[in-house]
């Protein structure tokens, strides 16, 4: 049996445990002992991208905002789907989380976070979202596990009523917020509709065939309470 060697920790603002392990080749997270994400399962984070960012294919100067780095696949998808002269910010709130993914040792989004497209800002996504109104064409929420969080108490105000309404804040146009959940959760599709939304569930598996089955909420505006595109301040 091959061995499962941890290669970091880093502890969240609320003390939770998150440790980085290389096992056979694959990379994965764990919080406080349980598994939270892996280099083997990802196709439900890649579809978070392809969602979002699908109107954006031929579109000039498109901004998105992914929130939460992860293991990087959602920011993989992104710049696969995203032209060349895109620009993608992640906000992320571990600077251990970042390192691992820069590590040319680790090799898990080395080329990603290099991409001149890419803007990583180490900072908790809400503060992103907040000093961002009107900025960004497409959000990509995948933090925790989703509504129901398991390792940050402080998410829990992103899924929030008050969050959700800095999220349609930060966006200039028509396009999706994406939220990515662990499962469904049908008080968090009501807060979504409760403040103005339109609101697709779909589901993704873990892995293409198998794994369990997680489900992104895409949520819009209807177009009558679109506004116009305007220009934004950066963090």
């Amino acid at each position: 049996m091959k061995p499962l060697v941890r290669l970091g920790e880093a502890r969240t603002p609320d003390g939770s445990l998150l440790e980085l392990f290389r096992h056979d080749g694959a990379y994965l997270i764990r919080a406080d002992g349980v598994e939270l994400m892996s280099t083997r399962r990802h196709y439900s984070e890649d579809r978070l991208a392809e969602l979002a960012c699908a109107p954006y294919a031929a579109a000039e100067g498109a901004r998105v905002l992914i929130g939460g780095l992860g293991l990087g696949f959602t920011l993989r998808a992104a710049l696969e789907a995203l032209p060349a002269d895109a620009e993608v910010v992640v906000a992320e709130l571990l600077a251990e989380v970042i390192a691992w993914n820069s590590n040319p040792e680790f090799g898990i989004s080395v080329e990603a976070l290099d991409d001149p497209r890419v803007r990583v800002v180490h900072d908790d996504v809400s503060n992103v979202l907040r000093h961002n109104a009107g900025g960004f064409d497409a959000i990509m929420l995948d933090t925790d596990n989703g509504p129901e969080g398991m390792i940050l108490q402080e998410n829990s105000r992103l899924y929030a009523d008050r969050g959700i309404a800095a999220t349609i804040a930060a966006l200039r146009g028509a396009g999706p917020i994406v939220y990515w959940s662990v499962g469904d959760d049908p008080d968090f599709e009501r807060a979504l509709r409760r403040n103005g939304l339109l609101v697709e569930r779909q589901q993704a598996r873990a892995h293409v065939t198998t794994g369990p089955m997680h489900t992104l909420y895409v949520a819009t505006r209807p177009r009558r309470a679109q506004s116009s595109p305007q220009s934004s301040s950066r963090t």
